[in-house]
């Protein structure tokens, strides 16, 4: 099965199975903003601006990194890309290892910048495939491919661990993060794919040159989960039942976001079962300077393309703007210093974490 086919099946299974965390939560569900019946400030008046790496944008989001490599690919990037632009959010493309290995596929990568020209677009490369011995030139040529103003590195020893035919080699990732920090012209993003990322190994990755932490934790889509449905359609029983008893494995998005603000001074991004406006509020309260949605973003262009990613966009927005009015802050910076209260199971987590 070549990467290609693997994306495939990646994205007809997101788009078509049931593949959320199933018995663990965000936990921002027992994160509580504070109510301002006397907020002082008029609805239309809220700015949700901010900036990242100097690039301005109109809301705290990122399209997280998805998809490439097939022609699938190319007709979803191109509507994601087309509303980042339109909208001015960031926007980031899946893994470009097959892009560098086979050129005829990465135009699917490249429509990304060719259809949002001067938004904040990222590019996205695997630990594991660094520590395989993809080169400081390749990754050089993943930036230049699509214009990119940061490259993402990816963490997935999970998923590479229950995939069929994966590489869960990470023996020396973090020198060859640092190798990569010291090399490139652009920041480094270091990024989970919903298992989160823990305080202690941000600040390593922060040691190490990363110039933001995208936490990326459990509560939205398991690749645990995707795996463990691929294998299962393969007749591969055994992979099937591993990546179904690590479904829910990892750190809930609420915990990771505390523990990494606590530890590092980098942009901390959240990501991982973000759904609502609401629950971006709850995360820049909590610490974070972006949010990040993936599966929604892609449930959306899959079933009405650039307009319905629009839409989605617009609908966050409106509610992180309400969310805003409610607490009585007038932006983002504001949002981030408001009163909020954690209860229940993510406040113990933030005990046993103290």
């Amino acid at each position: 099965m070549t990467i290609s086919d693997r994306k495939r099946d990646h994205l007809e299974i997101c788009i078509k199975e049931d593949v959320n965390s199933r018995k663990q939560t965000t936990l921002l569900e027992d994160v509580h903003l504070i109510h301002n019946a006397l907020p002082e400030l008029n609805l239309e008046d809220v700015s949700v601006e901010t900036e990242i790496f100097g690039h301005e944008l109109s809301l705290p989001l990122f399209i997280d990194s998805m998809t490439g490599g097939t022609q699938m690919s190319y007709e979803i990037n191109q509507a994601l890309a087309s509303a980042a632009e339109e909208a001015h959010i960031g926007i980031g493309v899946g893994s470009q290892r097959a892009g560098l290995t086979r050129p005829e596929v990465a135009e699917t990568y490249r429509i990304v910048r060719k259809s949002a020209p001067t938004t904040f677009v990222f590019g996205n490369l695997g630990a594991a495939q660094l520590v395989k011995g993809l080169t400081i030139a390749e990754a050089k040529k993943a930036v230049e491919m699509i214009d990119a103003d940061a490259l993402a590195i990816h963490l997935n020893p999970l998923q590479e661990a229950v995939q069929m035919g994966g590489d869960p080699q990470y023996k020396g990732a973090i020198a060859r993060i640092r190798e990569l920090a010291e090399s490139l012209d652009v920041p480094i993003i270091v990024k989970e794919v919903g298992a989160g990322i823990s305080g202690d190994v941000a600040k390593s990755l922060e040691m190490a040159g990363a110039k933001a932490i995208n936490v990326s934790g459990v509560g939205g889509t398991s690749w645990s989960g995707v795996e463990s449905i691929r294998a299962k359609r393969a007749n591969n029983d055994v992979t099937a039942a591993l990546g179904e008893a690590f479904w829910d494995w990892g750190i809930p998005t609420a915990v990771a976001l505390i523990d990494v603000v606590r530890k590092v001074k980098l942009p901390v991004i959240a990501s991982g079962g973000i759904r609502t406006g609401l629950d971006v509020a709850k995360c820049i309260a909590l610490g974070a300077s972006i949010c990040a949605m993936a599966r929604p973003f892609l449930l959306a262009a899959s079933r009405k393309g650039k307009e319905g990613v629009l839409d989605l966009i617009r609908s966050v927005a409106s509610e992180l703007k309400l969310s805003m009015f409610l607490t009585g802050s007038p932006n983002i910076n504001s949002l981030q210093s408001t009163k909020f209260v954690i209860t229940g199971e993510l406040q113990e987590w933030v005990k046993s974490l103290a």
